[in-house]
């Protein structure tokens, strides 16, 4: 396989930057590091996103992430090792990845608020956004799964 684009900083400077500056707001958030990775990988899942899977399944594991929870996230409903606070995150994270499929309803956003503060929801929302769009610029280039080295914490 391979990419039809090669996506680097130096070619699409304004492009990266501003796909970045998402990426830095959710860095640097109050949102769990394992957590951001679950969802960059969850909703990854559901786009077929081979390149981002393997970089989030990286990452999470450099962020204490444990492989049979990885191996499970395709099916986090019936696996009991997820947390309250996880469990809402995942859910958010399908709905918010799948606007054209479901409506967000009024009970998960409440079961989501239980879960998170206002300012967390919106902060958890923005890192949904950020990895379907990283999600969609690697499928749309085919960006090689495998060749992600991730750079240790």
């Amino acid at each position: 396989m391979t990419a039809r684009i090669q996506f680097d900083v130096t070619r699409f400077n304004d492009v990266y930057k501003a796909m970045i500056g998402l990426s830095t707001v959710v860095h640097h958030s109050t949102l769990e590091p394992a957590l951001r990775e679950l969802v960059k990988v969850r909703a990854s899942q559901i786009n077929g996103c081979g390149y981002c899977i393997d970089m989030h399944t990286k990452d999470a594991r450099l962020a204490g992430e444990t492989e049979q929870r990885l191996y499970l996230l395709n099916a986090w409903r019936e696996a009991p090792m997820y947390s309250q606070r996880e469990r809402a995150a995942l859910a958010w994270t399908e709905a918010v990845t799948r606007l054209s499929d479901e409506e967000i309803t009024d009970e998960l956003y409440a079961e989501t608020r239980r879960a998170f503060s206002e300012e967390e929801i919106v902060t958890l929302t923005l890192a949904v956004v950020e990895i379907n769009g990283w999600n969609r610029f690697a499928v749309a280039f085919k960006f090689v799964p495998g060749e992600y080295q991730p750079q240790k914490r």
